[in-house]
């Protein structure tokens, strides 16, 4: 496929939140005749500056942070292409890998959730991907951090969930594609590599509250989306012994006087439980 053509048909969409440094590097490898919209969630103007002086071809949207789900919705309403590639720019991709996934789509008619690449340096307990002999492959879900998706199917599906506001939004999206008889695939001919957290931060205890808050976050989007597809009930059932462990594990850190270890634990109960209850994604930075 020409340039002309990828120009006319796939987006790239990035996601910034603290993040300035890893964006700059990786806008740096996008071909300037792709489209491209940054999200920048973290109100850095200096950020928006440094790119549209630079790059014609690069747009870059200040918003409130109000999660990736709304992030990624905002930015499709901005897309004309009938394609995007949603990236985290932590990220090593090989953009020449574009037509892959292009020839692909139309190779499966576009009857697809997202499609996704092979992840070369994930661990295989905690990264579920298809057989590495196979070209192409159905999978449960694509990972939130390479997602290619047609513009029609998004909206056929409803877009992403805007309760989440980290975690299980990319899951939740697939499930839902899944329900319609839209699969999701892996191309495993198409491998990248992940670089560590997107979100920069050399302060101690900058990093402590960060881990805590993907703590919460995890915890919470999982309870959310298993309640929200396998009913609350069945879900609260299954939740329960890490309930359980949960408390234990605070009751336990509270007597070694493990302030760190303790922390972890009551920002998991804390998210699990205001899960439970309903109440909505709110914990922030």
């Amino acid at each position: 496929m020409g340039k002309k053509k990828i120009n006319n048909k796939i987006t790239v969409v990035l996601i910034s939140y603290k993040s300035e440094k890893k964006v700059l590097d990786f806008v740096k490898n996008i071909p300037k005749h792709i489209k491209t919209i940054v999200i920048e969630n973290s109100n850095n103007q200096n950020l928006k500056k440094k790119i549209e002086k630079k790059y014609n071809n690069i747009f870059v949207y200040i918003r409130k942070n109000q999660g990736i789900s709304s992030s990624l919705n905002y930015a499709v309403k901005k897309i004309k292409t009938e394609y995007f590639l949603q990236i985290s720019p932590d990220i090593r991709f090989n953009f020449k890998n574009l037509n892959y996934f292009y020839n692909e789509a139309k190779n499966l008619n576009n009857k697809f959730s997202a499609l996704g690449p092979r992840f070369l340096n994930v661990s295989l307990k905690g990264h579920k991907q298809i057989d590495p002999k196979l070209r192409i492959g159905s999978i449960k879900a694509i990972h939130g951090s390479c997602m290619f998706i047609n513009k029609k199917k998004y909206k056929e599906i409803g877009g992403f969930d805007e309760k989440f506001f980290l975690y299980w939004e990319e899951i939740d999206y697939c499930k839902k594609g899944l329900n319609k008889n839209l699969k999701s695939y892996q191309i495993n001919k198409i491998k990248v590599k992940t670089q560590g957290r997107t979100v920069i931060t050399n302060d101690t205890t900058e990093k402590r509250k960060l881990s805590n808050l993907l703590i919460w976050h995890f915890i919470w989007s999982k309870f959310y989306y298993h309640k929200k597809h396998e009913g609350f009930m069945i879900t609260l059932i299954c939740f329960i012994p890490l309930l359980i462990r949960t408390i234990f594990k605070i009751l336990l850190n509270k007597f070694l006087k493990n302030e760190i270890q303790l922390q972890k634990y009551k920002y998991r109960f804390n998210g699990l439980v205001s899960s439970i209850k309903g109440v909505e994604s709110y914990m922030r930075l």
